[in-house]
């Protein structure tokens, strides 16, 4: 019996890594999408190997939209088939100092331009071969936002603006592709450490213990992957459309009074 495939985004370190490790450990061939195909790379795609699996790696940086079709063509190519793609690749504002007042073109463009016009036109891509396959079990498109899709801040406006425009895209994706049999899931993480906000770690870190989320510790790349995998298998084949929080809590609407550090300033 020939294995499912999935797509995984940005798979090449940090939460797409886990993403990659756990579907992989779940049976699927892998085809890795990022940018660079360096020592980070080389490690994932060993960790794929020793989970029994294949995999193939493809570098691309979905800004280049003009690419997404050709891309899809290839990922579909190295296994024969794709049941699953995850929406990962995605980045940070460089200056996370500057406010909603100083947002700068060149930022919310390059926000805009990877996190979400990347993201649409690959997945309109993919999802536009998968209608045209005949399914052979469980499928779904997987996207990974962020809890600042739900939390307004006035520093990082952009990656905000980004994330909250996923949770709608993820919402029209499920609405189209629910007759093809696809599910459509959104994965909200919150506060996962990761290279990738490793400049902010110092500065969380006793955050976090005071009880930023309610489940005080930040979470991980394997938090992630492990909710990944189970839309990826087809465990909540019911469900399409939703959003699903890894994010220790944080997003549970609460009195402002439930702040630890409100109650600490009031004793």
């Amino acid at each position: 019996m020939q294995r499912h495939a999935a797509i995984v985004t940005g798979g090449r370190q940090g939460i797409g890594r886990g993403i990659a490790y756990a579907l992989a450990e779940a049976g699927f061939d892998i085809v890795l999408i990022d940018l660079v195909d360096d020592a980070a790379t080389r490690q994932t795609l060993d960790g794929i190997a020793r989970r029994g699996v294949r995999s193939r790696f493809i570098a691309f940086d979905i800004a280049d939209v003009a690419q997404s079709a050709a891309i899809c063509d290839q990922a579909f190519a190295a296994f024969g088939r794709i049941d699953v793609l995850v929406n990962n690749a995605g980045v940070q504002v460089a200056d996370r100092s500057a406010d909603v007042l100083h947002t700068t073109l060149a930022s919310f463009d390059r926000l805009m331009d990877i996190n979400l016009r990347g993201t649409f036109f690959l997945t309109q891509a993919v999802a536009k071969r998968m209608v045209t396959v005949q399914p052979e079990g469980f499928r779904a498109i997987v996207t990974i936002s962020s809890s600042n899709a739900l939390h307004a801040k006035t520093n990082g406006a952009e990656y905000c603006l980004s994330k909250s425009a996923l949770s709608m895209m993820n919402k029209i994706f499920a609405l189209q592709l629910a007759p093809n049999d696809i599910a459509c899931y959104e994965v909200q993480p919150g506060l996962i450490k990761t290279d990738m906000n490793a400049s902010v770690h110092d500065k969380y870190e006793p955050l976090v213990h005071a009880g930023l989320s309610p489940v005080r510790r930040w979470g991980t790349a394997d938090d992630v992957a492990a909710v990944v995998a189970t839309l990826a298998t087809g465990k909540l084949p019911f469900v399409t459309g939703e959003v699903l929080h890894v994010d220790g809590g944080i997003h549970i609407p609460k009195s402002p009074f439930e702040s630890p550090f409100v109650k600490q300033q009031l004793g």
